[in-house]
């Protein structure tokens, strides 16, 4: 299984981005009873921190309360890819994303990474 982020970039407080997870080995995950896809975000100098997930497509989701309202995950199985839609940017949103997978319930302890994908917003 291989995640690789892209989509990321410099963007204007208040505009929209949208952050795109290839996932190899797609149905290697979602064929699991229970699974996991979610983005998490580091900034500089803080711990890396969930943003949201979703359990086996969408049966339950999580946001952050930071991105409530703002924040749309979802996932196309016909494309093996995983979503992240920003919307109302702040500059506080700016952090390394990642997009993680795991065959389990959403506890955080995700069994795979991607690499990353910047987002700055000013």
């Amino acid at each position: 299984v291989q995640l690789v982020e892209s989509g990321g970039g410099s963007v204007q407080a208040g505009g929209p981005l949208r952050l795109s997870c290839a996932v190899s080995g797609y149905t290697d995950i979602t064929g699991s009873d229970y699974y996991c896809m979610g983005w998490f975000r580091q900034a500089p100098g803080e711990e890396r921190e969930g943003v949201t997930t979703s359990l086996s497509g969408g049966k339950s989701t999580y946001y952050a309360d930071s991105v409530k309202g703002r924040f749309t995950i979802s996932q196309d199985s016909a494309k093996n890819t995983l979503y992240l839609h920003m919307n109302s940017l702040k500059p506080e949103d700016t952090a390394m994303y990642y997009c993680a997978a795991s065959r389990a319930l959403c506890t955080g302890l995700m069994d795979y990474w991607g690499q990353g994908t910047q987002v700055t917003v000013s």
